[in-house]
This record gives C-alpha cells, structure tokens and sequence, in this order.
C-alpha cells in the first residue's frame, strides 16, 4: 500500500473508530475499557478473574499493548492482519472478542501461574502460538464466536463513570485542585511548547519563502532577458526569411525564366527536327520516284536499242555485248559513239543517286544529333528544377530555426543547348 494510503487508513483509524480517545485525558477511555475487560472476565471467566484477584493482576498490566497498539506489538503480522480486517468491518469493540478468546485459549495455562509467570507468558509465550498463521486463524474463529453485547460495554461504562464520580467525591478537594492545577500546568506548557514550535516554524516557513521568492525573482529576470534575446532572434529570424523569400521569388522568377526558354528550345529543336524528317520523307519519295523513273528509262532505252536491228547485235536480251566477226569502221565508229552516251547516262544517274543516299544518311545523323541534345536539355531542366526545390525548402526551413544560416547560393542556370 502507498505511503499516502497508509496515512489516510491511520487518520481514520484514530479519528472514526475512536482509537486516538484511548490516549486523551490522562488514559481516561483506556482504564474504562480495562474496568469492562475485567467486567467481561467476571461473567464469562470467573475463575481466571478470580485468579487474577488473588495474585492482584490487573488488566492494564498484560491489556494495555492490546488496545493501544491493536496488538500489533508483541503479536506475529499474520494474525494483526486479520484482528485490523475485522476492526475496519466490526469497529473497537472486536478488540473485546480477541481478548477474550486470547484468555480462553490460555486458561489452563495461566490458571497454574504465578504473578510473574502470568506476565512472562503474555509477553512471551502467548505471541509465540500464533506465529503458525492456522493457530491464527482458529483464534479468529473463536473470536468471532464470543458474544460481547453493546448494550452490556454501555452499561459497565456509567458503572465505570459512576465509580470515577464518587471517588472524585470521596477525594480531599484540595488535592483535586492540586491535581487538576497540575494537570492544567502541563496543558500550559505543552501548549506553550506548541506555540514555540509553530511560531519557529512561522519564521523557518517565512525564511522559506523570502528565498523561495528571490529565487522566483531572479528566474524571472533570468527568463526576461532570455525572452528579450529571443524577442530579438525572432526579429532577425523574421528579416532573414523575408530576405530568404524575396531572393526565392527571384530565383523562381530566374528559373521560370531559363524554363520558358529551354521550352522554347525544344519546341525550336522538335519543329527542326519534324522538318528534317519531313525532308528526309521527300527526298527518300524523289529517291524512289527518280530510281523508278532511271528504271523506266533504262528499259525504253533498252527497248529502242532491242528495236535496232543493228544494235540487236551488239547487245543481247541479257545486255552482254557481241562482238562481230566482221565489221567495217563506219559500224565500230556508231557503235562507240552509242556505246559512250550510254555509259555516260548511266553514270550521271548512278552519280545522282549515290548523291540522294549520301543526303539521306546526312539526315538521319543529324535528327540523331538532335535527338541527343534534346534529351540532354530536358535532363539538365529536370535536374535544375530539383535543384531549385530542394534548395528552396532548406532555405525556408533553416530561415525559421534559432539560428539563420547563410542564405543558399542561386544555382548556375542549365547551359542552352546547341541548335
């Protein structure tokens, strides 16, 4: 259980169940409840109370350990769990049934006893036959079966206090006064001590707080000063990131800018590059279109020359040539002549061709070139608009730390491609 519990299980005990009584007024309540113990011992232990008259054993000589400390003195903590369970349940009175049943389990014993063996047993003997928590438990039992009446502890009090008055009457008044003087004097000192020791508690609390105050003061000017250096920071902090934004809203005019133009490029770069397909597409179209046409020519060149009865016999179906067997140099001379022009018309078209391809080949590396550049440019756009993100970001979280940081260089703008 927590100490506080404790505590507030001990202040109930003492104020509700009437245990702190038992100590007030010179032990009044505590010699009332040893007269109904003696009492209770008449009627249920004659002959033990009979016993304890002859040897002149008192009740407060073996009980009083029993209700002041609810026998938690002498007795083993298994049994004064169960005595404390049935005070909370029953109230004071349940001390009564314990005692009893204490007396009963111990009769025999204590009836063979003299004075001083009586005392022994009850400070020695009698705890140690409950350290066994069944021997505990059986005495609770037993306990709990003894009838104690209220009606019978009220009475046996007014005799108690009928008793008190008429010995008080009986007493000589001056020792009375003498007495209650006495009694007096030492509530005074105890009230004086009391008083002494909460005025020096007055002035220790008073001292308490006198530093407990200084120290408060000092904190707080400790804490003003740092709320003025903070106050100022926040001030710096405020001017670094507005300086911070207004460089941003630069640096995002500047690259807004180098992306309109690297989009402009590229558009620049894509129509270049559609137009080189569209010529690549034409000159391929005139390509086919002049090698069917050659074509065509060579064939009705091919068909005349077939058509020559003259020329059937130099050239064959296949284009060989034939020699004759027998020629005259008016036929060798025609024959050179057609044979030249043809040759010559062939290698103009071949030359025209070869031209054609040579151009085509120059295209298509040039729309690779393009190509490359275009995807280098859209990498180095890519990259620069990270660049800029992340660089922005930093810059507005470190622009709202304690401390500002230098502000971040602008990034070198993307190179422009070459067109």
């Amino acid at each position: 259980m927590p100490e506080e519990q404790a505590f507030c299980v001990f202040v109930k005990i003492m104020y509700d169940y009437g245990l702190r009584d038992l100590y007030r007024n010179n032990f009044e309540d505590l010699h009332c409840k040893f007269f109904q113990l003696e009492k209770l011992m008449q009627e249920q232990l004659p002959d033990l109370h009979s016993h304890f008259s002859d040897l002149n054993l008192e009740a407060h000589m073996y009980a009083s350990q029993w209700f002041l400390t609810l026998f938690t003195a002498k007795f083993p903590l298994c049994m004064v769990f169960h005595i404390i369970d049935l005070l909370l349940c029953e109230g004071m009175n349940i001390i009564f049934h314990v005692a009893l049943a204490l007396l009963k389990t111990s009769k025999e014993d204590l009836l063979q006893a003299d004075f001083e063996g009586a005392l022994k047993f009850f400070r020695v003997q009698l705890p140690k036959r409950y350290r066994a928590e069944e021997n505990a438990r059986r005495l609770m039992e037993q306990a709990c079966n003894i009838k104690v009446p209220t009606k019978k502890l009220k009475k046996y009090e007014r005799e108690y206090q009928t008793m008190r008055e008429s010995q008080l009457q009986q007493e000589d008044p001056m020792d009375r006064y003498k007495r209650e003087n006495r009694r007096l004097q030492e509530a005074s000192m105890r009230l004086e001590q009391e008083n002494d020791d909460l005025a020096h508690e007055l002035v220790t609390s008073k001292i308490a707080l006198r530093n407990d105050l200084d120290q408060a003061e000092d904190k707080a000017d400790v804490l003003n000063k740092e709320l003025l250096v903070t106050k100022q920071k926040l001030v710096e902090t405020e001017e670094e990131k507005r300086k911070q934004e207004e460089e941003t809203a630069q640096l995002k005019e500047v690259f807004r800018k180098q992306l309109e133009k690297a989009e402009s490029e590229i558009k620049k770069t894509t129509a270049i590059i559609a137009e080189y397909k569209q010529i690549c597409s034409q000159l391929s179209t005139r390509l086919e279109k002049q090698q069917a046409a050659s074509k065509d020519e060579l064939e009705v060149v091919k068909g005349k020359v077939m058509a020559c009865k003259h020329c059937s016999e130099i050239f064959s179906k296949e284009g060989a040539l034939k020699v004759p067997a027998v020629s005259t140099d008016n036929k060798g001379i025609e024959t050179d002549d057609e044979k030249d022009a043809l040759k010559k018309q062939l290698r103009e078209m071949e030359l025209e061709l070869a031209q054609t391809k040579l151009q085509l080949v120059e295209a298509k590396c040039k729309i690779q070139e393009l190509e490359h550049q275009r995807g280098a440019l859209m990498n180095e756009i890519q990259a620069a608009k990270n660049s800029w993100f992340s660089k922005t970001l930093n810059s507005i979280k470190t622009a709202t730390g304690t401390q500002a940081p230098p502000p971040p260089q602008p990034p070198v703008p993307p190179r422009e491609g070459s067109t």
